[in-house]
């Protein structure tokens, strides 16, 4: 038996005698037969032959579509013979509980639900509920039920911010089903090939991989060796190294930010000499984070150089000369001589000499002072901007919590409320402590981010919601955007507190929707029963005069987080469910 092209066997009319009776040859494409069923058979009747109207149209229309089913699936080509694939390799962490694997494909389903705008209701957002179920599941070492794998590939594929949760709850079935599909040829990309790595102890196995597997498999061998056996890692990373392109130079350079330590000094004053700038700026940046490496000990004194007390105004007030000249030894080590567009080169050359100088260089430079009292200080013509900056950013390199916080500013921590609860639900007039708009060192919001980081979780939760009880919420997405997930008790008692007082105050819903979302996905599923009361709308009926109809969209607003906040105790709770059989 032959058969033929779709291509030759719609060419030639067929004749063909429908269940009515009337015969008739079909000479219509498909593309009219679509054209006559979406408007209808009234309107534009099937062009068969002879035409077929009144009350035999659709029956005819129905035939003739049956017709080209057939004609169309027996056109096809047959596909060629190819071996079949190798099965899919052993997953051996354990499978999710029966009830969450069910919420999985109901997540995975909706994830789109919620992108279209509009009002949107009290039902919570599923899509922005994914990333935290594939979190949850992998830090309970799940795997994925196979049957899903399909739509977790397309949602990886969709949404670039899940991808590191899919791929690694995917796992190497994962892996090897996107080599079956080229729009999944991202996940080989990448996957993270944790699954896949040999045993860091069979040095054979992991050369072998270094020299031949794919990046992402390179970038997971690297930090699975440097894990167990740093000098190893080192090794490896040395061995290929003037082979490999500058890109990937720099992703296996950065690899060592994680347990940098001296041994990784000598790698990396190497490095300085390198021909990419972008690596020789990271190697620096990655020695600066080392305060007793030789390359610290340069900047330091270069920065030290720069930056001293004036004695003739009774040793009170920092004095700065910036750098005349960005010499070879300055360029060598990191320092880029052309100023970016608006900036001064003398401090630009600052900025770069101080960020790098290890902090401990300033106490004993500037008379013994604490971080705090030294940012207090003045400093003469104007160059107390710049060098604030250089120490932010000298803080966030080395991860320094006490010049961190110097530089934000002392706050108190929030007053509780004489119930003792903190005043959840009650809106004081005036904010439970103060808690400055610009600290002293810094007055950018990305900068006070960044250097949030570097805090110790408590502290950062109470800076942090001083800052909201003080300032409000106009300011502080960005800042809660280094809260630790489930966000601390005074983290979430000042977000609620100032969308309340906003609310009350007669604020817009839409205003705060940036916070409300984070709100939803961030604040702890314990405080939904706490939330109720802010869920009603005020009493009396809602009209054009009253604010517009925003005391239906606050109260929506408040439905919609204590219902996703439920639906969030829900799903971790199915996830610490039995086992299936």
């Amino acid at each position: 038996m032959t058969t033929t092209s779709h291509a030759t066997t719609t060419s030639h009319a067929t004749t063909t005698t429908n269940p009515s009776g009337t015969a008739g040859a079909l000479t219509a494409s498909w593309e009219q037969l679509v054209v006559s069923a979406l408007l209808g058979t009234d309107r534009r009747p099937p062009p068969t032959d002879p035409p077929a109207g009144g009350p035999d149209a659709p029956l005819a229309l129905l035939d003739a579509a049956a017709l080209h089913t057939v004609r169309r699936r027996a056109g096809l080509r047959p596909a060629r013979a190819a071996p079949r694939p190798e099965p899919a390799p052993y997953d051996g962490r354990r499978p999710v509980p029966e009830a969450a694997g069910t919420r999985l494909a109901q997540l995975l389903a909706d994830r789109s639900a919620g992108a279209g705008g509009g009002r949107r209701g009290t039902a919570p957002d599923l899509g922005e509920l994914l990333p935290q179920w594939l979190a949850a599941a992998n830090a309970r070492g799940y795997r994925a039920p196979a049957a899903v794998l399909p739509a977790l590939l397309d949602a990886a594929r969709a949404r670039t911010d899940l991808r590191p949760g899919a791929l690694l709850f995917a796992g190497a079935r994962g892996r090897w089903l996107a080599r079956l599909n080229p729009e999944w040829r991202f996940a080989l990309r990448d996957a993270s090939g944790s699954g896949a790595l040999p045993p860091v102890r069979d040095t054979e196995a992991v050369r072998r991989l270094w020299a031949e597997g794919l990046f992402a498999e390179r970038i997971a061998l690297l930090s699975a060796v440097r894990a167990e056996d740093p000098a190893a890692a080192r090794e490896l990373l040395g061995s290929l190294w003037s082979t490999e392109r500058a890109e990937d130079r720099l992703l296996f350079l950065d690899s060592l930010r994680t347990g940098l330590s001296p041994a990784d000094e000598p790698f990396l004053e190497e490095a300085l000499s390198d021909r990419s700038r972008n690596i020789r700026a990271t190697a620096a940046e990655l020695l600066s984070a080392l305060p007793g490496s030789a390359f610290a000990r340069r900047m330091a004194a270069r920065a030290a150089t720069c930056v001293s007390m004036d004695r003739t105004g009774g040793g009170q007030v920092i004095v700065v000369e910036a750098p005349h000249e960005c010499d070879a030894d300055m360029r060598r080590d990191g320092v880029v001589p052309t100023a970016p567009a608006g900036r001064g080169e003398r401090s630009w050359w600052l900025g770069q000499l101080v960020e790098a100088a290890p902090l401990a260089t300033w106490p004993a430079r500037l008379g013994g002072r604490t971080p705090e009292e030294i940012v207090a200080l003045p400093v003469l013509d104007d160059w107390a901007d710049e060098l604030h900056a250089a120490w932010c950013r000298a803080a966030v390199r080395q991860r320094d919590a006490l010049w961190s916080a110097a530089l934000l500013g002392r706050v108190s921590e929030v007053a509780p409320s004489a119930s003792g609860q903190a005043g959840l639900l009650k809106h004081a007039p005036g904010p439970p402590s103060a808690a400055p708009a610009t600290g002293p060192g810094t007055s950018s919001l990305a900068e006070r981010a960044r250097l949030l980081a570097t805090l110790p979780p408590a502290e950062r939760s109470g800076w942090i919601a001083a800052f909201i009880a003080a300032h409000g919420l106009s300011e502080a997405f960005q800042l809660l955007g280094v809260c630790a997930v489930p966000w601390a008790e005074p983290v979430g008692r000042a977000v609620v507190d100032a969308l309340g007082t906003a609310r009350d105050e007669g604020g817009y819903p839409w205003s705060f929707s940036g916070v409300m979302g984070l709100a939803e996905r961030c604040l702890d599923p314990a405080e939904a029963d706490r939330l109720a009361l802010l869920t009603a709308a005020p009493d009396g009926p809602e009209t054009e005069d009253t604010r517009h109809g925003a005391d239906g969209y606050w109260s929506e607003a408040f439905q919609r987080l204590v219902a996703t906040l439920r639906l969030r105790a829900a799903l971790l709770a199915e996830l610490d469910g039995p086992a299936p059989p």
